[in-house]
């Protein structure tokens, strides 16, 4: 281990050198694992690493893995989330292990979520870099979790190559989940949208020791250079790259926060379509009404079309989608001002637009038990049900936002009052 030391620098080392680095122009930000290849990957040069990634993991068109190899270092093993390593199977599809140019990859979203012992045997380092899209309920980051309790089992540090949350880092919203237990879809008590880097969620999440054994963990954070707080995906000047079959550009990615809780719900949320979660609805209704309602609402930066859609098997993207060959009667969701847009209260006025336009009866028929898992609480379920506007379920969530907010506040690595100390 003392070969490794004077390989890896401590997180407070690592900071100072990615910050040591000179700043980019204009809104344009430098990825974790841009800046750890600014110097062909010397920290990881004559360790055994595993690697935990996607396809996301791009730097400037090139794969992380691309890189790694020709700067002489690559990992050991690689262990991928759901939708595999290419980001490519559906949602809910288990995979198995595979091998990608010699190197075992091994299936975390399969017979097993997380690394085991023997999975981490003989490594000394444990790296993370995908892109996640700051949303509880998308699985990323529960494996980035389990992935460091497996790091902390072994005793080798856990080290995240920092990315954007695409969302960007000030809008916080939702339910902190609270009285529903802990899931693989819903694993920390974190509201719907967090608000925070992959890194400063990793720190939380040892931190507040969400998952046990996890005060014993080596974290190390490979800050990004450029990104600020205000700043939503296209302000960082990166290309996006599809996280999941679903989420291929920044505009689905965006409306899924709140229009992925209709995934919860008999209502299709788009998929079975070119659009998913851009558009929404019930066969049957009254989509001209439903149209008009939501568009008095006034919401900022959205608004809302009639649209009458098919959704069909889409292989590869979704094979079995909600009310699948049938018209669907709905809602297009027509993006305005994506800086303003607060995408959790728009899919809750969605999921109320087209709860209120079923008859009584059909009503009953319209939440099933996964919804009340990603909303984090049973009372938003209550509040549709019940009538509520989105301004007053907006204020049931309020204290425990406020909550949230001042214990996250100290695992911010990017606040203007950071001052580069060691806080995790």
């Amino acid at each position: 281990m003392t070969y490794l030391f004077r390989k890896i620098i401590p997180l407070s080392l690592a900071i100072v050198l990615c910050t040591a680095l000179s700043s980019p122009a204009g809104p344009t930000v430098k990825t974790g694992a841009e800046v750890i290849s600014h110097d062909s990957f010397s920290l990881l040069q004559g360790i055994r690493f595993g690697l935990v990634t996607n396809s996301t993991a791009v730097v400037a068109g090139s794969h992380l893995l691309d890189l790694m190899a020709s700067a002489g270092t690559k990992p050991s093993v690689i262990f991928t989330p759901e939708h595999g390593l290419k980001a490519a199977a559906e949602d809910g599809i288990l995979l198995a292990d595979n091998a990608d140019n010699g190197i075992p990859v091994i299936s975390l979203y399969g017979r097993k979520k997380q690394p085991g012992v023997e999975d981490l045997k003989g490594l000394d380092l444990l790296v993370f870099d995908i892109q996640d899209v700051g949303v509880r309920f998308y699985t990323y980051i529960s494996t980035m979790g389990l992935a460091m309790q497996s790091a902390a089992r072994a005793g080798i540090p856990f080290m995240v190559l920092d990315r954007p949350n695409p969302l960007g880092g000030e809008y916080v919203s939702g339910f902190v989940r609270t009285d529903q237990p802990a899931s693989f879809t819903s694993l920390y008590p974190v509201p719907i949208v967090h608000g925070m880097t992959v890194g400063e969620l990793a720190g939380m999440i040892k931190g507040e020791t969400w998952l046990p054994g996890l005060e014993r963990l080596d974290l190390r954070i490979i800050r990004m250079q450029g990104w600020h707080r205000w700043m939503s995906w296209p302000d960082t000047g990166l290309v996006w790259r599809a996280s999941s079959p679903n989420i291929p550009d920044f505009e689905s990615l965006l409306l899924y926060p709140g229009i992925g809780l209709l995934e919860g719900t008999g209502a299709n949320e788009g998929r079975g379509t070119l659009e998913p979660f851009r558009l929404a609805g019930w066969p049957g209704i009254d989509a001209q009404a439903v149209a008009l309602k939501l568009n008095q609402l006034d919401l900022a930066g959205v608004t809302f079309e009639p649209a009458q859609y098919t959704p069909v098997s889409l292989p590869g993207r979704s094979t079995k989608p909600k009310w699948k060959d049938k018209a669907v009667d709905g809602i297009r969701l027509v993006i305005a001002d994506y800086r303003k847009i607060r995408p959790v209260e728009v899919g809750i006025a969605v999921a109320t637009g087209l709860y209120e336009a079923l008859p009584s009866q059909t009503k009953k028929s319209f939440f099933n038990n996964g919804f009340k898992d990603m909303a984090g609480s049973t009372r938003l379920r209550q509040a549709i049900e019940a009538g509520a506007s989105v301004e007053v379920i907006s204020r049931l969530w309020s204290s425990d936002l406020l909550k949230f907010r001042q214990l996250r506040e100290r695992y911010l690595l990017y606040s203007d009052t950071y001052d580069q100390k060691d806080i995790l």
